[in-house]
């Protein structure tokens, strides 16, 4: 891992996967990875490794989580999102498709509003642009029940919510591995990041999407449902919905190959834009 320092002195630390890429004359995709509440770059692991041979992947470690800084909140969707545009400017990346889960899904969204020009494409994944008028109360319900159960005693719910009951059943060490990255966060950075998806609201920016985006959901999340992901991809022209069967919130580690193919899927329709934008260029151009 390699690090940064935001423009407010906050530590980021980052992994750069570089694709081992043997046709040197095919372009090259840059791929960001936003992670979920509570968890951290490391969740990302499955699908870095399905794409190591086609993608240059950055995934990292959001303010409050994983080995990056925890400063004193609040915290917000927005300053989460200027952080990737710092991180990007660090590894001197111009832009990059963007995905993100749940927690790291409404960063992506908060990022291609804020920065536009910097993102080519989207992949929302199990996530939401806003999580209804009663999320600022029900936010905070679940920070005070960690404070006072501590992260073991929110553990048992948590799994469930992450992954569906075959899946637990049959991959006894992944659940281990995401309940140890889960009970290794501090509270008070649990909590401020708790408080910013209650306020998240980046419902306005949906209609401005002008980049090829992707919504995946996975079948049996209850966390953020399909309905949810219906209303992003009814509010974004030209949006993809993907439902994934049998799968629940956290695909990317419980459906790495699914995700990848998505992700695939997205980078041609990248591709694809950027054929046209240039032929169009050639016709308009004297």
């Amino acid at each position: 891992m390699a690090h940064f320092k935001t423009l407010d002195g906050c530590r980021i630390e980052y992994t750069l996967h570089t694709a081992r890429q043997a046709n040197s004359e095919k372009s090259v995709p840059c791929l960001a990875l936003i992670h979920s509440l509570a968890m951290d770059g490391t969740m990302w692991d499955g699908v870095v490794r399905e794409l190591a041979d086609e993608a240059n992947v950055l995934t990292y470690d959001c303010r409050g989580h994983g080995k990056s800084d925890k400063p004193a909140g609040p915290y917000t969707v927005e300053q989460f999102a200027d952080d990737l545009a710092e991180l990007f400017h660090h590894i001197e990346w111009t832009s990059a498709a963007v995905a993100g889960c749940s927690m790291g899904g409404c960063v992506t969204q908060a990022f291609a509003g804020l920065h536009p020009a910097r993102a080519t494409a989207l992949g929302l994944i199990d996530t939401t642009a806003w999580y209804g008028a009663e999320a600022p109360a029900q936010w905070r319900e679940r920070a005070e029940n960690v404070r006072k159960k501590g992260f073991d005693g929110a553990i048992d719910f948590q799994t469930t919510r992450w992954f569906g009951d075959k899946f637990r059943a049959e991959n006894p060490a992944i659940v281990q591995a995401s309940a140890e990255v889960f009970m290794a966060n501090e509270i008070e950075a649990y909590a401020s990041t708790c408080a910013m998806l209650g306020a998240a609201d980046v419902r306005h920016m949906l209609a401005g999407f002008k980049m090829p985006v992707a919504v995946i959901v996975g079948e049996e999340d209850y966390a953020t449902p399909v309905a949810m992901a219906q209303q992003m991809k009814d509010a974004i022209a030209g949006a993809t919905l993907t439902v994934l069967p049998a799968a629940r919130h956290l695909t990317p580690i419980e459906s790495p190959d699914r995700i990848a193919r998505e992700l695939r899927d997205l980078f041609q329709r990248m591709d694809s834009l950027l054929i046209a934008k240039e032929l169009l260029r050639r016709r308009v151009t004297p």
